[in-house]
């Protein structure tokens, strides 16, 4: 009868002790470890108005690991408009963290709480809000137009725009209303964030044509960057560009000279005539530094969108060009006179970033573009 028991016991330890093994002892030992999903890279292409930034956040919004917004703070501004640029700083700052982990609960405090996805601002320029799962009808893969988009899928409901968001690799941020990078720092520093910066620049006598051309479409943005008051009479343009100028100075010091530690190999700059003049190599040299493969259709698409016969002659919508020959368009148009007055708001800036003076209405107009653009 003891033996019986023993026998007993000693099996039910031998059953208890393999039901051990197979459960901790193996998986942990033999088995390969669960491989974790990569953390996802966040881009902020920081800019201003009229420099390229709607084009050159296409060149990202293409990309089918590209989940992409423009400019979500025009929400900010647009529900605060009574403040400074300086005060809504961390209002916009704390939108964009939000965004980069996918937290759309975010714009609760700047839109109703009946909103949709065609509520957000530019929402058909996202390649990856005109796709699944934020909507079906068409591929995650396809290069798709605003103008299609816009048309198609504006009825699916805003919590597309979360759900959608955390099934990309990278997020990108097209961003015009950061004046000053240090106010990025501590998003820099966040452990959650996986953040680099695309420090977007154009020549300023461009970007005062273009905004001569925008006037009324920049007249908030215009107040709140320099006040109301400062937004009136024949200087006023003039103030607009000074403070363009000099946060792009500010910008470019904090990313490039005695840059702290954790900046370093997270800040590129990038000149926009740098991009129209040799497309396909800037646009590899921003996915490089974004992690992102240049497909064979984005370089096709980024070729022919740039080597058109359009003149741009509308703002704010991106399609083929011919890109070399617009950006050069204030040379013929915009008065020497105005060129003068730019310059010497913007002088500072002209000379860090690599934009040569020109000195009389005859080097205006004969200056070749290789004098024209210092090389960096």
């Amino acid at each position: 009868m003891m033996k019986s028991r023993r026998v007993q016991l000693l099996l039910i330890l031998a059953v208890l002790s393999f039901l051990v093994i197979h459960l901790c002892f193996l998986p942990c030992s033999n088995n390969a470890p669960m491989e974790e999903k990569p953390s996802p890279v966040h881009i902020l292409i920081l800019s201003s108005w009229r420099s390229g930034s709607s084009f050159t956040g296409q060149i990202f919004s293409q990309h089918p690991s590209v989940f992409y917004l423009m400019e979500p703070a025009w929400h900010v501004w647009v529900k605060m408009y009574q403040n400074s640029a300086e005060v809504l700083h961390m209002a916009v700052r704390d939108l964009v963290r939000s965004v980069f982990l996918c937290d759309m609960s975010v714009f609760d405090a700047y839109m109703s709480s009946q909103k949709k996805k065609s509520d957000l601002f530019q929402w058909e320029t996202s390649r990856a809000l005109c796709s699944p799962p934020a909507c079906d009808s068409f591929s995650r893969s396809d290069i798709i137009t605003a103008g299609n988009c816009k048309t198609i899928c504006g009825k699916y409901p805003f919590s597309k725009v979360e759900e959608a968001c955390k099934t990309y690799s990278h997020v990108v941020i097209k961003e015009v209303r950061f004046f000053d990078l240090k106010v990025l720092y501590p998003l820099l520093t966040d452990p959650s964030l996986n953040l680099k910066i695309i420090h977007l620049v154009r020549d300023p006598r461009a970007v005062f044509r273009s905004r001569e051309n925008t006037v009324a479409e920049l007249k908030r943005d215009s107040n709140i960057v320099v006040g109301s008051q400062r937004t009136k009479g024949e200087m006023a343009p003039y103030h607009a560009m000074q403070v363009i100028c000099k946060s792009h100075v500010e910008i470019y010091k904090a990313g490039s000279q005695a840059i702290p530690s954790f900046l370093k190999d997270r800040y590129l700059l990038v000149r926009y005539e740098d991009i129209v003049r040799d497309p396909l190599a800037r646009a590899a040299q921003m996915y490089r530094f974004a992690e992102l493969h240049f497909t064979p259709e984005l370089q096709k698409w980024v070729h022919n969108i740039t080597h058109g016969k359009g003149q741009g002659a509308q703002a704010f919508v991106i399609g083929s060009r011919d890109a070399l020959r617009v950006s050069q368009a204030w040379r013929k148009t915009l008065p020497f006179q105005k060129i003068e007055k730019v310059q010497n708001v913007c002088k500072d800036a002209m000379d860090l970033l690599g934009y040569r003076l020109v000195q009389s209405e005859e080097e205006q107009k004969n200056m070749s573009l290789d004098l024209l653009f210092a090389q960096n």
